[in-house]
């Protein structure tokens, strides 16, 4: 039996420590990610017999918008290399219903599995890959040359070599050789096709008219520098071995996968309400074979859904975790609830984490030659704002202030190509004479999203 490989060795001690780093609070909600990323680390320790008993599980994070539900979880998976997908429950209808199917969210999970393992082996090999482009790159350049001769009489030839050289610093770069590259297809059939309630059968039908459509290559004249690029990935596709990245690739799902179930509290079918939430709840219930382990078919194979890790999240401002089925409940056993940020978070999110706002607004002005700096009060003053506007408008936690930050330097951004060299102090005189006007008027959501 093939096992993932182990990235997740970091205790959970040292995985909070990673996602405070980013993310600041919900101390709950990070220690509940951090145990059950252990738990997968821990599952591959024991015995064979026993790994496949020891289920995942799966976390609902209750918060409102804006608290860090996604970032976690998005996170999270960084931190293992783990194949990660995001998808919005409201998005997905009951079978019979227009829509997605829930089983697409798997397939999706799968595709992003497979560009990670492809992109994994590319790198392993770049190298010969790109000596093989370059042998056929000499081979145009030196016709005369016949390889074999050079590799049965054990003696490079001397021009050959010298050449590599030069197309290896790069001086033959604008000079131009005659190739044939492939044309893009046009897609006009597969337009022209119906759509389909099923994606996995969509995917099969496009691919395998790609492999009947012959693939035209045209004769173009091109500089050796595109040349050298195009010979170089045609020879890292013929290097990778595509049956053992899908291999791989599903493996890590089953293995490692996670799935963000984004508002999930939209299709909880609130007691006693009658029309849509009978697709909400058709919805749950075609959710369920997944969450609890199935087997869905991709167009890479059949991929078991047993031990991916479900993560699922909602604001619950008009439902309750209670108004999902019973059995789906049953299937997120961890409960965590995110808290509403406060002034003392805002003023942490603005300077503490490594992609701090005010770091990455500081380095963004600072490619114009202007340098921008903010006074402790001033940062104060930028938090204190956004609480302002969150109590008195829609709370959407800590995107508020990236919509007051744009605001307070729309005139900095604007003019900084012409003030190239000075420094700007933002103060909490200046943030009252750009924003003043938005906090007197009463209707601040027109202003501020």
């Amino acid at each position: 039996m093939e096992t993932a490989p182990q990235d997740g060795t970091q205790t959970p001690r040292e995985i909070v420590a990673e996602l405070d780093k980013y993310i600041v609070g919900q101390g709950d909600a990070k220690k509940a990610v951090a145990i059950a990323l252990r738990n997968r680390w821990r599952r591959l320790q024991v015995s064979e017999e026993l790994r496949d008993e020891i289920l995942p599980k799966n976390i609902i994070m209750i918060g409102s918008t804006g608290v860090g539900k996604t970032e976690i979880a998005r996170r999270m998976a960084r931190l293992v290399n783990a194949p990660f997908v995001k998808v919005e429950a409201s998005k997905f209808t009951e079978v019979g219903y227009v829509g997605r199917d829930v089983e697409s969210i798997v397939r999706d999970l799968v595709e992003v599995s497979v560009n990670m393992v492809r992109h994994d082996q590319m790198k392993r090999v770049q190298e010969q890959a790109r000596v093989q482009a370059e042998d056929r790159l000499l081979d145009i350049l030196i016709p005369s040359t016949n390889p074999r001769d050079e590799q049965e009489d054990d003696a490079p030839n001397p021009t050959r070599e010298k050449f590599r050289q030069k197309l290896q610093d790069g001086k033959l770069d604008e000079k131009s050789v005659e190739l044939d590259v492939p044309e893009r297809g046009s897609g006009a059939i597969v337009e022209f096709m119906p759509v389909s309630m099923n994606d996995n059968l969509d995917m099969n039908i496009r691919d395998m008219l790609s492999n009947i459509l012959p693939r035209r290559s045209k004769r173009r004249k091109i500089k050796i520098k595109d040349a050298k690029a195009i010979l170089e990935q045609e020879e890292v596709n013929k290097l990778i071995d595509m049956e053992d990245v899908s291999r791989e690739a599903i493996t890590h799902v089953e293995q490692t996968g996670i799935i963000f179930l984004d508002e999930i509290d939209k299709i909880a079918a609130r007691s006693g309400n009658q029309g849509p939430d009978v697709s909400r709840e058709g919805v749950q219930r075609d959710l369920l074979p997944i969450v609890e382990g199935s087997t869905v078919n991709t167009k890479y194979g059949p991929v078991q859904t047993d031990h991916v890790l479900f993560v699922a999240a909602g604001a619950f401002h008009v439902a309750k975790p209670s108004d999902l089925i019973p059995e789906l409940q049953g299937r997120f056993p961890i409960r965590v609830e995110l808290k509403s940020l406060t002034k003392g978070d805002f003023i942490r999110i603005l300077t503490e984490p490594k992609n701090a706002l005010i770091v990455q607004y500081t380095e963004l002005i600072a490619t114009e030659g202007v340098k921008l700096e903010f006074t402790e009060d001033s940062i104060e003053e930028i938090a204190k704002i956004a609480c302002e506007v969150n109590e008195q408008t829609e709370n959407i936690g800590a995107r508020r202030l990236h919509t007051i930050m744009e605001q307070l330097l729309e005139e900095v951004s604007f003019e900084a190509p012409d003030i190239s060299g000075q420094t700007i102090t933002i103060t909490p005189e200046y943030i009252q004479t750009r924003l003043s006007g938005l906090l007197e008027d009463q209707d601040l959501s027109r202003y501020i999203l």
